[in-house]
């Protein structure tokens, strides 16, 4: 849908959401009419260069050619069913997805949180049926982030933030330990531990990459109490850290892994994969939804999946994400830079806030966001270019500049 084509203005938009819309976010202030590649462009055919990627969703740029044909094919064939028939799309991602990672089944939802969720109630099922009715407890990392839905969002080891607080009563059997802290972890274990459950790179946290050590760790950690080691890769996979899902650079495999946003190239899906001996905790009515897996998604991710592979995005990402960080990290004012493949995090020097950056960043058409106020972080597509990279630093560095008042 066009402005034109509306008889709006763009204050008539911005009046409409200021008057029937909850918001839950702060706007960027201009109007996102159309998307191609890395760019978005308003009503004025005007570019930003798109280093948020829609939160780590526009994986193979926006509007990709073929997942957009995947998309028209599969709308003019079937948009919607329920999940008692078999439906072709879902079948053969299916598959796509146990093979390149490494796992036995999966189980479609719509978002990250919801992966979680089904990620936690298997898990905490395997342990009640299996174990006795107190084998529910999973401990997670502080400061991670793992949804807003109310077990994703007690999971989220963040107690004091808007996340959690004014919501009454959250969901009993979470424990919190110290991310890239192995003993931490160790000393938080009891009777009643079922699971492990983390980010291989904490996004909300302030982007902070697990060691080797620590996912080494884990794992043993896991296998000698008889635990599951359960993966949150909502943003940390499909290609973003450089192999289809992160942990495989690790050369470790969890118990489970939930997947999102990169997967669906725009579309909303989501997915959580695991092992045969976790996921036989689910059979049916134990788990749902009603658009999960829907034949129009489930075409746009296998458009995304082939195009990845094809292209080979997983190594570009590696390639390119190495190349963005050492210029980054050349910048006046930057602390420190740190990320894996193309999820990156800037930390600032001290006292330049980084949630005015990204607004002077929106003034000069580059989109990113902030974690705090000390760090910026961006999850560009996947398909962006040294040379975008190049005029990101550049736009970037003159807002850094223009906020520390150099």
């Amino acid at each position: 849908m066009r402005l034109k084509d509306t008889g709006l203005t763009v204050a008539d938009i911005k009046a409409k959401v200021n008057k029937y819309m909850i918001e839950t976010y702060e706007r960027m202030d201009f109007l996102a009419e159309s998307a191609k590649g890395a760019y978005l462009y308003d009503q004025n055919g005007d570019a930003y260069l798109d280093f948020y990627g829609g939160v780590a969703v526009n994986s193979v740029g926006s509007c990709n050619d073929a997942v957009v044909k995947a998309v028209q094919d599969q709308v003019a064939t079937i948009m919607h069913t329920f999940n008692y028939p078999y439906t072709i799309p879902q079948a053969i991602l299916s598959e796509k997805i146990c093979k390149a990672s490494g796992m036995d089944k999966i189980i479609y939802q719509n978002s990250g949180a919801e992966a979680n969720e089904a990620m936690i109630k298997m898990a905490r099922k395997y342990g009640v049926e299996n174990f006795g009715p107190n084998k529910w407890e999973i401990i997670t990392a502080k400061q991670s982030f793992h949804g807003r839905t109310f077990g994703a969002m007690t999971a989220t080891g963040q107690p004091d933030s808007a996340i959690q607080v004014g919501f009454g009563g959250l969901t009993p059997g979470f424990k919190y330990a110290e991310y890239n802290n192995l003993q931490s972890f160790k000393d938080a274990i009891t009777e009643n531990t079922i699971a492990i459950m983390f980010e291989p790179v904490q996004g909300e946290g302030g982007v902070f990459p697990a060691t080797q050590e620590f996912m080494d760790g884990i794992r043993k950690l896991c296998d000698e109490k008889g635990i599951f080691m359960l993966m949150d890769e909502i943003q940390a996979g499909w290609n973003r850290c450089g192999t289809f899902m992160c942990y495989q650079g690790y050369g470790i495999k969890p118990d489970a892994v939930s997947m999102a946003k990169a997967m669906g190239g725009g579309t909303p899906i989501a997915a959580c994969a695991a092992t045969d001996k976790l996921a036989s905790a689910f059979g049916p009515g134990s788990h749902g939804s009603t658009y999960a897996g829907s034949p129009i998604c489930c075409a746009a991710s296998n458009a995304v999946f082939d195009y990845m592979e094809e292209t080979k995005l997983g190594d570009h990402a590696k390639e390119v994400g190495e190349y963005f960080m050492a210029e980054l990290a050349k910048m006046p004012n930057v602390k420190l830079v740190r990320g894996r493949g193309l999820f990156v995090g800037v930390v600032l020097e001290d006292g330049i806030n980084a949630v005015e950056v990204k607004r002077q960043c929106v003034k000069d058409h580059l989109l990113v966001t902030a974690i705090g106020t000390g760090i910026i972080r961006m999850v560009p597509p996947l398909i962006v270019t040294k040379e975008e990279c190049d005029e990101c630093v550049r736009r970037l560095s003159r807002c850094i500049a223009r906020v520390a008042g150099k």
